[in-house]
């Protein structure tokens, strides 16, 4: 049994929906042999009823999906399918990455409901350009900086005080990240 981590953000979680949310996302805990702690969180904002689940698997894969819509229980069914074609799609590079073990692939084949076509299936993912450029040294402001001058969503360089590559990122809500490497 996957343990959870249920919290809510200008949400009550009452018994019946922990419940309902242990159930339906505890679904994805099938295809894998080891899950870790389950992370959900039931957020209300302006209406929308957003439902964002982490489900972090052995072998440091992690599973992420997100949904919102005008219903708390629609949108918990839905980021499970979100999740569930995820594994899918994902099947081949899954097995490969738990060649000893752990992914139940068998599990995902016969799980017809919702099997992918075979072009989905595709054994790589498609690379369709490769760029290359200077990574310039500069503080993290300079970066945000010219990420926003580049209107791109994220923009790599070399911190200059670390010496080593980092990318600033543009978040959904509106907010910058930063991914810094590390151990």
């Amino acid at each position: 049994m996957a343990t959870f981590t249920v919290r809510g953000k200008n949400i009550e979680i009452t018994p019946a929906l922990r419940d309902y949310v242990e159930k339906r996302v505890g679904k994805v805990t099938k295809y894998f042999e080891k899950v870790g702690e389950i992370t959900v969180l039931l957020t209300v904002s302006k209406g929308r009823h957003i439902v964002e689940v982490t489900v972090p698997v052995q072998g440091g894969v992690l599973l992420r999906g997100e949904e919102a819509t005008m219903d708390m229980y629609t949108s918990i069914d839905l980021v499970v399918e979100k999740l569930e074609r995820q594994i899918h799609k994902h099947k081949t590079k899954l097995e490969r990455r738990f060649r000893a073990g752990g992914f139940k692939a068998d599990v995902v084949a016969a799980d017809a409901k919702t099997a992918l076509s075979k072009a989905d299936e595709a054994p790589e993912y498609p690379l369709v350009k490769t760029k290359r450029f200077a990574v310039k040294p500069m503080d993290v402001q300079e970066a945000i900086m010219q990420m926003n001058m580049l209107n791109h969503d994220f923009f790599v360089f070399r911190d200059s005080t670390t010496e080593e590559v980092n990318v600033v990122y543009r978040r959904t809500d509106g907010n910058y990240g930063l991914i810094e490497p590390g151990m």
